[in-house]
């Protein structure tokens, strides 16, 4: 009697003629097979194949209406490079020839006519503890390949939230709330799928835009923190943000930190090249660089700094309309336009009136509409 972990296998038998479907099938269950299906029928095979999924496939070679050898081909080709399926071919051909094309075509083992039946028993035995040896070694492969994708998940989990967290302690010093960065990855993702960008380039930018800021760290307090217009030599150092920033994100290899020094260094260009550090113009400014010119221009103005108070999302939206084509990408600026566009930017913004405002004692109150225009151009 078979052992009990082969007496589920499912077994097909496939041959013209009809007693011998039934000896074999006899056979079988009296060695304890439980599923033996047969057919007489070889034009019918594929479709037992696909009802019935077995685990093992006895076939003579030699059946009317269909070729043996194309038979096994296609069957092969259904079951998929990754499943073993074995087929037992039953013949009275003993050539080499046969032997060798059949084994070309996909089958497995042979049994010549007239056979033992002790020797088929133990023959389809071997196979499917072949075909059961070569599931477990899948079933492992599978569990690897998913314990290593959590792994993988969770790292760059961890990674993705270090960057996170380096974002947020560089702009700290500059937003108390510790949101601006955040709000300037989701503006700019937003910006980016009006724009029709993929949603791979999307999630990166959303990912690399709140990086933007993190040369501040290199920035003196005295002028980042400083509550009026900043002096001429202050404004000089106050633009080596950038490149303080790409500095300090050079060398990554994760494509996210590459996109975030594309972006540090190229955030404060301007469309018509009067911006810094190079005064790169129009189209040579990296799109994620214009993209977060406009977020952070948006989601500065409209959130309290210790430099002034924060403005009404329409006049800050006036605002970027008026410098269109000048500090800002006019498709950029003209997405912003739309009704869904401004609709999912008024909410982002509207996200910080539930998190803690900047410290009203602080110096620099409300100042005059000319004088606010000029601190936002510096520092947004």
């Amino acid at each position: 009697m078979v052992e009990p972990v082969f007496a589920a296998a499912r077994i097909l038998v496939a041959d013209d003629e009809e007693p011998n479907v039934r000896a074999l099938a006899r056979v079988l269950l009296a060695g304890g097979y439980e599923h033996v299906s047969t057919t007489t029928d070889a034009s019918e095979l594929l479709t037992l194949y696909h009802e019935e999924q077995p685990d093992l496939i006895l076939l003579d070679l030699h059946m009317p209406k269909r070729d043996g050898l194309a038979l096994l081909e296609e069957l092969n080709a259904a079951a998929g490079p990754q499943n073993y399926l074995p087929v037992l071919v039953i013949t009275g051909d003993t050539s080499t020839e046969t032997r060798r094309n059949a084994l070309l075509a996909g089958a497995k083992d042979f049994v010549t006519k007239p056979y033992e039946m002790d020797e088929l028993l133990l023959r389809i035995r071997n196979l499917l503890e072949t075909r059961r040896l070569h599931r477990e070694i899948v079933s492992q492969n599978q569990l690897l390949e998913r314990r290593v994708l959590e792994r993988t998940t969770e790292l760059e989990g961890a990674y993705l939230d270090t960057l996170e967290r380096l974002a947020i302690a560089a702009e700290f010093r500059d937003d108390e709330t510790g949101r601006h960065t955040e709000r300037v990855g989701e503006t700019a993702a937003l910006l980016g799928a009006a724009l029709g960008m993929s949603d791979d380039a999307v999630f990166l930018v959303r990912r690399a835009a709140p990086l933007h800021d993190v040369g501040k760290i290199g920035i003196p307090d005295a002028i980042l923190r400083k509550p009026e217009g900043l002096t001429a030599d202050e404004w000089e150092v106050m633009r080596t943000h950038t490149t303080i920033g790409a500095q300090i994100l050079s060398g990554g290899r994760s494509r996210v930190v590459q996109l975030a020094e594309e972006i540090a260094l190229n955030h404060h260009e301007h469309w018509d090249g009067e911006g810094y550090p190079r005064g790169l113009r129009g189209d040579a400014i990296p799109l994620a660089g214009r993209l977060v010119m406009v977020a952070d221009a948006f989601d500065a103005l409209t959130s309290d700094r210790v430099y002034r108070k924060a403005w009404p999302p329409e006049q800050v939206l006036a605002y970027i309309r008026q410098y269109s084509g000048k500090r800002f990408d006019p498709r950029i600026t003209a997405v912003m336009e739309r009704n869904e566009v401004r609709h999912a930017l008024f909410g982002i913004c509207a996200g910080e009136s539930s998190r803690p405002a900047t410290d009203p004692s602080r110096p620099g109150g409300v100042r005059s509409q000319a004088s606010a225009n000029g601190a936002s151009a510096r520092r947004a």
